[in-house]
């Protein structure tokens, strides 16, 4: 069997591929770099994908063995061709150990080129650990120093990741984890991002876990007040032990921050009204979209055209500038010294021209405010209370999103108060997003989208 065939299977159940439902019809090696000769080896290689009507760029590394221990076991691809087993080499210390020796002395590899970012320095020699948790990119966190982010879906072109970071990083933002180094190539001729070494945030917890957690405990009381429906209604998101709007609040205001940051670094425009009848179309294309792959959300277009109808009558001027793009509690984390934010990005499945357009610092907030509604409700999937817990649920959202927009306009951003038509067709338009990823990846949290637009 060829080692395209083996790659091809592999990659199909990978929780990162992008064609999840659409099957995978071809794959194509298009460029291969030995990193690491002998025993084990490593070939870094990029592939072309084919599923459905698209074709994606994705980035491999592949340790050979020809004997793979226990602990590589579930990470097995297949035979090379060779007389060596394949395995996905990320997982393998023995073999991530160069990847940071390369960056530090800024190796050159056939087409891959790696390098420090001017003015930092890390410590090399050290074992990796992959992080879990992740869906489009695979983490590795080296000591308890560094973290190396590689990104398995590749797009041709510079990443948002490591460009905003750096331009940050230059203002010397404290609201992001510092840059450290990089590994890139030429894709369709152009520079293209592979991976990006950054400072890791060793006592960090991440606000999801957090939020998490006040929403964990809120529910135990409701749960160990009553057992009746009059009871719960009288338990509110201010009780829970660890009431989570403080923090909201507090990264509101970092938020707000890293958007003044992102502001100087790369500068502002405005949306006239044909721009924002634009925005408003290309909404509903989305919309019309997912509709045809989602049935079920046909039963709330109506509320949904009707706000990006309102959006189309905005004359403006709305200010545009760099955001985030993929902008949640999973993508903030809480330190000793305040909120930093991680993952510039933006949502892999848009396209790269579109990721590092300028768009409404209010589609961040939205992300935000979506985020409390998924961090409300997740929880009571098959919950034997979840119709008794609904309300308080709705009532912990409502708390957080309230602080969190209270501590991003007391730190200067624009108002969401003011400016409540643009922010909920933002919120729509997310929510739309929302239903096609869980219907492609998450089937069983497909109702929080959906329940929560019945509710908008």
């Amino acid at each position: 069997m060829a080692i395209e065939d083996v790659l091809a299977t592999w990659l199909g159940d990978q929780r990162w591929f992008a064609g999840k439902g659409q099957g995978l019809h071809d794959l194509a090696i298009v460029a291969d770099t030995e990193l690491v000769a002998g025993e084990p080896g490593l070939r870094h290689l990029i592939v072309a994908a084919s599923h459905g009507t698209a074709v994606d760029y994705y980035q491999i590394l592949v340790g050979l063995r020809r004997r793979l221990p226990v602990r590589l076991q579930h990470v097995r691809i297949g035979p090379s061709g060779d007389g060596r087993i394949a395995y996905d080499a990320l997982h393998d210390a023995e073999l991530t150990r160069p990847l940071l020796e390369g960056i530090a002395a800024g190796s050159k590899a056939g087409p891959l080129r790696m390098g420090t970012i001017s003015g930092t320095s890390f410590s090399t020699g050290l074992d990796s650990l992959v992080l879990g948790g992740e869906q489009s990119n695979t983490s590795l966190v080296f000591g308890d120093e560094s973290i190396l982010k590689v990104f398995r879906r590749l797009s041709p072109g510079p990443n948002p990741d490591l460009e905003v970071t750096t331009a940050l990083a230059r203002l010397g933002s404290e609201q992001i984890a510092e840059p450290l180094g990089y590994i890139e190539t030429s894709l369709e001729g152009v520079t293209t991002s592979l991976a990006i070494l950054s400072h890791y945030l060793r006592l960090a917890t991440d606000g999801w876990t957090l939020a998490a957690t006040s929403v964990r405990d809120l529910y135990a009381r409701a749960g160990e007040t009553s057992q009746t429906n009059a009871d719960r209604e009288n338990i509110h998101a201010a009780d829970a032990g660890g009431d989570f709007a403080g923090e909201s609040r507090r990264l509101g205001i970092a938020t707000a921050t890293v958007h003044a940051d992102l502001a100087a670094a790369f500068g502002t425009e405005e949306l006239g009204a044909e721009e924002l009848v634009e925005l408003s179309e290309q909404m509903f294309r989305k919309l019309d979209l997912t509709v045809a792959a989602v049935p079920e959300l046909a039963k709330h277009t109506d509320k949904i055209s009707d706000a990006y109808h309102e959006l189309a009558r905005l004359r403006g001027p709305v200010p545009v500038q760099r955001v985030h793009g993929d902008y949640h509690l999973g993508q903030v984390m809480r330190t000793e010294n305040g909120w930093v934010v991680l993952d510039f990005e933006g949502e892999p499945a848009t396209p790269l021209l579109q990721r590092r357009a300028l768009s409404s610092p209010l589609r961040d907030v939205a992300g935000m405010l979506r985020s409390f509604d998924y961090a409300s409700r997740y929880q009571l999937i098959g919950h034997p209370d979840e119709a008794a817990l609904s309300e308080v649920a709705r009532d912990w959202a409502r708390r957080n999103a309230s602080a969190f927009c209270a501590g991003y306009a007391q730190a200067g951003g624009l108002d969401p108060a003011a400016n409540q038509v643009l922010l909920r067709a933002l919120q729509l338009d997310k929510a739309v997003y929302e239903v096609l990823y869980e219907a492609r990846h998450r089937p069983s949290w497909l109702p929080i989208p959906l329940d929560s637009l019945a509710e908008f």
